[in-house]
């Protein structure tokens, strides 16, 4: 488990292109039979994965933590974005597609993960958070969530904002979460952009070309930044910075957020004069 800290934006503006990859950027995420986590300090989020291929994989608390297991005061949100997968919680199986997600309450003992064929494994992307009450495990199908489409091809960000984890549909205490689709001839998300300073958020870039990279901004409006993004490569988005992308060709991306309420809307516009 790797240890993130947090980020005070007036030293942030001083970060060179390799301390902000070091600080922000997750780019080692998914390997064949591990399970990789990092704990970020940023309202105590936790990133990581899951492949397993050669056999089950088990969730661990490990030293970070300090609890006797995973689940004893957190909640997990998981998304499938490889072959289709198995996961087991305390001893009921749920089979997950690709694109297919799952939240597991507070309190699950012990959860495992499986792929269903080895030539094709599952690639599962964790986001846990703190919990303080245990909400029903659930299984969630693109097909059932809350979709908005968003944008226009004429400004270059068509694209369908698909809802997994938020009040109403799936309930958890405070984790938020969803998958983003850009349509082909987009390149660009979250333009205009926004930060909450109520939350983080954690994007993870895939479906992105061998050959073709993301631009991730962060930073103040004021003080914006960039870090290149590859496929399956996730950032850490501190609640005081904004959060948007442009790539070199239409890319998909997961949005997990944990802080200090549930409300999608709840988001402090940037105007376009102010960026800089």
């Amino acid at each position: 488990m790797q240890l993130r800290s947090a980020a005070n934006p007036k030293d942030v503006k001083y970060y060179d292109t390799s301390r902000l990859r070091e600080e922000f950027l997750i780019d080692d995420l998914f390997t064949a039979d591990e399970i990789k986590l990092v704990y970020s300090h940023i309202d105590r989020i936790m990133i990581g994965s899951a492949v397993p291929v050669q056999g089950e994989l088990t969730l661990s608390s490990g030293e970070a933590l300090h609890t006797a297991y995973f689940l004893e005061r957190r909640e997990l949100g998981v998304i499938n974005i490889g072959g289709e997968g198995e996961i087991t919680v305390d001893g009921q199986a749920y089979t997950l597609r690709n694109r297919d997600g799952m939240y597991i309450g507070m309190g699950a003992k012990e959860v495992r993960f499986a792929s269903v064929d080895v030539a094709k494994p599952a690639q599962f992307y964790l986001n846990g958070a703190p919990a303080h009450r245990s909400y029903p495990t659930v299984v969630i199908r693109p097909e059932d969530c809350q979709k908005v489409e968003l944008g226009s091809l004429e400004e270059s960000n068509h694209r369908t904002i698909c809802k997994y984890i938020l009040p109403g549909q799936v309930e958890s205490c405070q984790l938020v979460m969803g998958m983003t689709s850009l349509k082909p001839g987009s390149v660009w998300n979250t333009m205009p952009c926004h930060t909450h300073d109520r939350r983080m958020e954690v994007y993870l870039y895939f479906d992105v070309p061998e050959n073709g990279l993301v631009f991730h901004y962060m930073g103040e409006p004021t003080e914006t930044r960039h870090i290149v993004m590859r496929d399956r490569q996730a950032v850490i988005s501190p609640s005081w910075s904004i959060h948007s992308a442009s790539g070199t060709r239409a890319y998909t991306f997961i949005w997990g957020m944990v802080g200090e309420n549930q409300a999608f809307d709840d988001m402090d516009a940037v105007r376009m004069e102010t960026l800089r």
